[in-house]
């Protein structure tokens, strides 16, 4: 049992809801403020090393200075042992935005003085509890205690801070305890025999899953009393709700109490504490404990019987005795409890309930055979995900068998470094006997046991996060396969190479290929589970093909649905005579604005390198949109351009800058800057208003101001009605034939207006104004309306000032263009370059300052009247319009698993992060990919892909995927059955080539889905399955099991499928012929010792007579036996008396041999009879829970543990009444704490 944590290897992904308020064990985060202070060693380094002094006091340091301290800190690694805090985004993201980290356009006027305590508060409900998911950088940022008492002595002292332990995890992994245990803690009081629960609500203890025993134990009493040296004990009671924090000591037997034992060397985490679980604290009243602990819990059992009693008598009989008996951290066993009715569910295969929901006692009135597989797993907290995977494999009939047959037992592999040492697979095999027991009265379980082994080799499972049930799959059927690898030394294999062909060389590769994995993997997952696939890449320079085969154990499907990013783009031609344009754009939305470029590029016949995208916000560039940015990354309302330009716009990571590149730059307009101090570099705010836009400078034209102020004018002129008067003209009195420069939409001249220095303007005609640019001309495109007599002189000078800013990355200054950066005088640019070198430089920008009569005439004033800010052209591409056709057409449609293996099998290009090396090319190339199936197996898992985790911004797809129930054709999809028969047709042997049955089709049918509702990052997992016994389909929602319908089961929650293959003959291969050897062996050795013994039978409850040995064969061919002698595999004569209790409990092998056979079949075995009963409650007292987020008390009593693990007993102690018949499971040794303890790891 672990506690939530996320490593510091793979952060966790998602966090369910908790309570976790500290507690006193966990250190305060106050009281290590000044011990931080002094931990400045590394930290005045690192600000030396930045040229900070270091004697700077905190409160006098510069938002740089805090920033610089906070990010080295949090570099810090995680050590175990280590305390570190949670703090909600809610606050960090804030102090990110004020301390220019981040930008946010809503919070853009935020201040560091605006940032209050660091605060939780938005993390916790109204009762304390937490109630956020803890994903790091989504809801919650992780601290080293250092950075937290830097933030608490900058910003004041915290609400409700989280401190967290860092404990250590398997493979050298550490990682922060996010949910720790938070136990509830009452006190117990002498109140009388019918007294009820008094006193105040009671108080909670957080403890780390890593604490001793100890640290429990005094954790626990400092929460009730301050006086410690007062004699104690600790009583463990069952989970419950609690009015008060006295507990009447006439209560504890009713509640299942049981002393806890303070082992020094065992741990919370070992002792399978779990969240809310309730201790009683019992302190010493004049020198005596206030109860007789033996008059709680009932006497062990006899140590001695020398006249065994009747088989089947009442409940103190020598299997119930058995059942009795409890595994635990705690030194008394759980008494018996009073049952409450309840009703059962009829099955339509078997007249047997099942019970449609959770299960909290047993009685001996209201005892219900369970029908077997229909054992619901309990949840213990955020562990849905683990149990409906459970459950679907857990009724995967054939590797069901395997387990039940006890062939696993023969192929562990405990020496495979690859694998778990079989613990996996004890552990899987021991709950796969409880699932199917045959007379179980249990209708849940929760497989702690499972857990434990699960999260001590798959470290991130661990806690009670939730997490992908479809990764918890993938790692278990990895696991199984390698502890049961009928490989012990895996050799050396060399992939082979296509060298081209046709089907005969692609059928023998794959071949080749297939039995070089069979080489070092060979195991019952191998022969069920695992097919294998092709993958075709084509190189697009030299057209080399290069086909390679690997094997899959589930299909990862795409779902093709319309996840479409739609955006309009304000596109900007560089031809100023061309108007600019609003352009729809609808594309996927994990592409990125490289994919935008080459769009907008095909439709407007520009190169897309020559086009930059960026985003514009509050009259300036906010963020590049350069080629590695994702579209899905932009919100909906984000204003985004698109820029032509005459050169590279230099937005792929893969340019490489050249000599003699222009300047592109950004142009800012902005009302004229009030003067600031000479001896500030930094500006004071402007006022912004218009579009910015981009001006490209020639080398030529960077060596003057004049230079760069005419490039300027020319692209001004797109944004004003007055463009004509951004030029000087002047008559021309020859009429020689003129230099033409285009200038858009000018108008014909009568007149040229002059603007003076105070704003005045007058009408000159037919004059030079000003201007140092002769012999040129211009002409509109109706020459008639052209004054043929005017030509541009220059550009008109003194419509703006031209401000040099500095600090522009990426053509934005400060965090996403958050400030306009610094400006620079041009005197001081002058004197710092060389003489006839360019003024400008990499990160230079233009601030365009227009006082208030400028501003006016070319943009207008308050309505910009003026401007042609809003006259933009919508421009709609027919790719476009076909594009929003076909998406309502496959909206109306729907998608189908068809669809789904379509998309799967679709050819695309590779990535530019993702290039493969072309032998043939000798470079890495975009080459084109394709999936296609060549090998299906007999039981195929299918994966539908909902998740997305490519952005910040995780997403999943809820769309619904209609897929078959029954007649999954797949037989034109695998590539070896269409190879295969035209190779038959041609006259090859393709037996050799290991293709066989190629006109059987390959039909699947369903039997389990696993569902996932919610959404990312929490949500509920679910499992439908088909019962082979029952022949019936049940709902498992965790310990919730309802007899359901297949149809149900086709819903918009489906995630993960398991189909079977069809077929006349058995499926499974080698695996099936061990089952069915270790069958016909059973039976044998069953006619072998019945021909040799008198036929004697034993005494059979009523209602047991029809029972049957697993696997419940259809027909019932009855069979003659005996029991196990103790320690032996060997029957004794069923005229015998069962073996003797002579020396005690039974021992581990007595357990497991007593297995009574009965003339007509019965089986019965020590695991069945154990499995403990509970009270039924009335199913409307409890709803199906909706989320997974609770932890369901556990209230059967814990059955004894298994030591198939640890004695490694002979699980083919079984008796099959026919050929094909299965074992019953045995169980052993009850005093097991954990099976797994005696391993060699």
């Amino acid at each position: 049992m672990q506690s939530d944590s996320s490593s510091s290897i793979k952060r966790s992904a998602s966090e369910g809801p908790s309570s976790a308020i500290p507690v006193p064990i966990i250190t305060d985060p106050i009281s290590s403020i000044d011990s931080a202070r002094e931990h400045d060693i590394e930290i005045d380094a690192y600000m030396a090393e930045q040229g900070e002094d270091i004697t700077t006091q905190p409160s006098s340091l510069t938002i740089e200075q805090k920033v610089a301290r906070i990010k080295c800190l949090r570099d810090k690694p995680m050590v175990a042992g280590d305390t570190w805090y949670i703090i909600s985004r809610q606050w960090f993201r804030p102090w990110e935005i004020a301390c220019g980290i981040l930008s946010d356009k809503s919070l853009e006027s935020l201040q560091e003085k605006d940032i209050g305590p660091p605060d939780n508060s938005s993390l916790f409900d109204s009762q304390g509890n937490l109630t956020s998911n803890l994903v790091e950088h989504i809801d919650v940022e992780f601290l080293p205690e250092e950075a937290w008492s830097e933030l608490v002595a900058w910003y004041g002292q915290p609400i409700n801070p989280l401190p967290r332990s860092v404990i250590a995890k398997a493979f050298l992994q550490t990682a922060l305890e996010l949910r720790p245990p938070r136990l509830k803690v009452l006190v117990l009081k002498d109140l009388g025999p019918d007294a009820d629960i008094t006193g105040s609500p009671h108080p909670y203890v957080t403890v780390s899953i890593k604490d001793p025993m100890k640290a429990l134990f005094k954790a626990l009493v400092s929460a009730v009393t301050a006086r410690s040296n007062v004699p104690h004990r600790i009583w463990k009671i069952e989970p419950g709700e609690f009015p008060g924090s006295h507990f009447p000591a006439s209560k504890l037997a009713l509640c299942g109490a049981e002393l806890v034992s303070e082992e020094t060397d065992k741990t919370v985490e070992d002792n399978v504490i779990e969240p809310e679980d309730p201790f009683v604290v019992e302190f010493q009243e004049n020198g005596a404990w206030i109860v007789d602990a033996s008059q709680v819990v009932r006497a062990p059992p006899l140590t001695t019987v020398h006249v065994p009693p009747p088989l089947f008598s009442n409940d103190n009989d020598f299997f119930n005795r058995l059942s009795n008996q409890r595994t635990s951290a705690f030194q008394n066993t759980q008494p018996f409890r009073t049952p409450s009715p309840r009703r059962g569910s009829s099955s339509k295969a078997k007249e047997s309930s099942v019970a449609p929901f959770k299960s909290f006692g047993f009685s001996k009135g209201s005892k219900v055979i369970q029908e077997p597989g229909t054992l619901g797993l309990g949840n213990m907290g955020n562990t849905c995900f683990m149990n409906s995977a459970l459950q679907c494999l857990a009724h995967t009939k054939e590797l069901t068998d395997y387990f039940l047959s006890g062939v696993y037992q023969e192929e562990l592999n405990p020496d495979n470094p690859l694998g778990m040492h079989g613990a996996i697979a004890e552990a899987f095999g021991l709950l796969l006997h409880r699932i199917w027991a045959r007379e179980s009265t249990s209708t849940s379980y929760s497989p702690r046991e499972f857990k434990s082994q699960l999260q001590r080799f798959a470290p991130q499972f661990s806690g009670y996060q939730q997490h992908d049930s479809q990764e918890l799959v993938a790692f278990l059927l990895d696991g199984l396969h390698e502890d049961l690898n009928r490989v012990l030394k895996k050799p050396y294999v060399e992939k082979p190479d296509w060298e081209g062909g046709g089907d005969l060389e692609l059928a023998k590769l794959a071949q080749t290929s297939w039995d070089g994995y069979m080489k070092r993997n060979d195991s019952v997952i191998v022969d069920l589970f695992q097919g294998q696939y092709q993958s075709t890449l084509v190189c697009p320079e030299c057209d080399k093909v290069s086909i390679t085969f690997d094997p899959f154990m589930y299909l990862t499907l795409p779902l093709p649905v319309n996840k479409k990013w739609w955006h309009v783009i304000h596109y900007v031609p560089w031809d100023t005579s061309l108007p600019h344009k609003k352009v729809p754009v609808e594309i996927s939305r994990n592409s990125s604005f490289k994919d935008v470029k080459s769009l907008l590029g095909r439709w407007m016949g520009v190169r897309p390198k020559r086009l930059l995208t960026i985003e514009v916000f509050n009259h300036r560039f906010y963020k590049n949109l350069d080629d590695s940015v994702l579209c899905g990354d932009m919100a909906d309302n984000d204003q985004i351009f698109c820029f032509e330009l005459p050169c590279n716009s230099r937005q792929s990571r893969s340019y490489k800058p050249k000599d003699n590149d222009p300047f592109i730059l950004p142009v800012i307009l902005t009302d004229v800057v009030p003067p600031h101090p000479a001896y500030s570099n930094y500006s004071r705010g402007t006022n912004n208003f218009g579009y910015p836009f981009i001006v490209v400078v020639n080398r030529d034209q960077a060596g003057s101001v004049d230079g760069m102020y005419d490039a300027v004018i020319e692209r001004l002129q797109r944004w004003t009605v007055h463009e004509r008067d951004l030029y000087t003209w002047q008559a021309d009195p020859s009429p020689g034939d003129p230099v033409t420069i285009p200038i858009s939409t000018v108008s014909p001249i009568d007149s040229v207006a002059e603007i003076k220095e105070n704003g005045d303007i007058s009408e000159v005609d037919g004059m030079v104004i000003e201007g140092d640019i002769a012999d040129q001309r211009i002409f509109s495109e109706d020459d008639s309306e052209m004054d043929a007599g005017a030509y541009i002189v220059g550009t008109k000078q003194g419509v703006f000032n031209l401000r040099l800013y500095t600090g522009y990355k990426d053509y934005t200054a400060g965090s996403y263009g958050s400030s306009n950066g610094r400006s620079e005088q041009w005197e001081t640019r002058i004197e710092d370059v060389e003489s006839g070198a360019p003024l400008l430089r990499d990160g230079d920008a233009f601030l365009c300052e227009f006082d208030e009569n400028m501003k006016a005439y070319y943009f207008g004033t308050s309505q910009f009247e003026n401007s042609r800010w809003d006259e933009w052209v919508l421009f709609v591409h027919v790719e476009y319009l076909e594009a929003k056709e076909a998406a309502a057409a496959q909206k109306s449609k729907g998608i189908t698993l068809d669809d789904c293996l379509a998309e799967f099998t679709k050819e695309e290009q590779l990535g530019e992060d993702d290039l493969w090396y072309c032998p043939r090319c000798k470079k890495h190339q975009q080459a084109t990919k394709k999936f296609d199936l060549w090998k299906v197996p007999d039981i195929l898992a299918v994966h539908l892909k909902r998740f997305s985790n490519s952005r910040a911004l995780r997403d999943k797809i809820d769309t619904f995927v209609d897929f078959p129930i029954e007649g999954l054709d797949l037989t034109s999809l695998v590539g070896e059955r269409r190879v295969g028969t035209r190779l038959a047709q041609s006259g090859a042997d393709i037996n050799e080539l290991g293709i066989r049955d190629v006109e059987e089709p390959l039909i699947y049918d369903l039997y389990a889905v696993d569902e996932h509702l919610g959404g990312l990052g929490g949500g509920h997992y679910r499992a439908y399955a088909f019962n082979h016994v029952t022949e019936q389909w049940y709902h498992f929602d965790d310990s919730y099991v309802t007899q359901s319908d297949a149809s149900h089961a086709v819903n918009s929650n489906a995630y993960l499928l398991f189909y079977k293959r069809r077929s006349n003959a058995p499926l499974g291969g080698k695996t099936n012929e061990k089952i069915e050897e270790a069958g016909r062996k059973a039976a044998a050795e069953v006619e072998e010792e019945s021909a040799a013994e008198p036929e004697v039978q034993l005494p059979t409850p009523p209602s047991e007579s029809d029972a049957s040995p697993f696997p419940f064969p259809s027909t019932q061919q009855p069979s003659n036996g005996g029991y196990l002698t103790p320690r032996s595999n060997t029957r004794s004569t069923p005229a015998s008396s069962p073996p003797p209790l002579d020396d005690g409990d039974p021992t581990t092998l007595e357990a497991q041999s007593d297995d009574l056979i009965a003339e007509d079949g019965l089986t019965l075995c020590p695991l069945e009879l154990a499995s403990h009963q509970f009270d039924f409650p009335d199913p409307s007292a409890r709803a199906s829970p909706t989320s997974s987020v609770e932890v369901e008390p556990d209230h059967d009593d814990d059955p004894p543990r298994s030591s198939l693990f640890r004695a490694h007993a002979n699980i083919d102690s079984w008796v099959g009444s026919s050929q094909n018949a299965l074992p019953s499971p045995a169980v052993s040794d009850p005093d097991d704490m954990n099976p797994f303890s005696d391993m060699n790891l």
